[in-house]
């Protein structure tokens, strides 16, 4: 079973305008493993998402289910088949 990601607008010209996508990271995978499996389909998407020293970007948030990942495992937190993880830029202003 595969892993739902939903994708923002900023990030959708590597997914070709798609909003949501499938991976396959495996059964025992980690967000780490599915940015690797992304970034297989969608060359491009994880240096969007990590920054050059391969953490998540400071002004981008990732969550699995409902649980941000800055507050619990960060890369290290499993996507197990069936989850669904979204990908959310953060918005500032005034």
């Amino acid at each position: 079973m595969s892993v739902s990601v939903r994708i923002p607008t900023i990030l959708r010209t590597y997914t070709g305008g798609a909003a949501e996508v499938t991976a396959e990271p495996g059964d025992e995978a980690t967000l780490a493993d599915l940015l690797e499996a992304l970034e297989t389909s969608y060359p491009g998407i994880r240096g969007r998402v990590l920054d050059d020293g391969g953490a998540l970007r400071r002004f981008v948030n990732v969550y699995v289910g409902d649980e941000d990942v800055r507050f619990s495992e960060g890369l290290a937190t499993p996507t197990p088949p069936g989850s669904s993880v979204s990908v959310i830029p953060a918005v500032a202003g005034g």
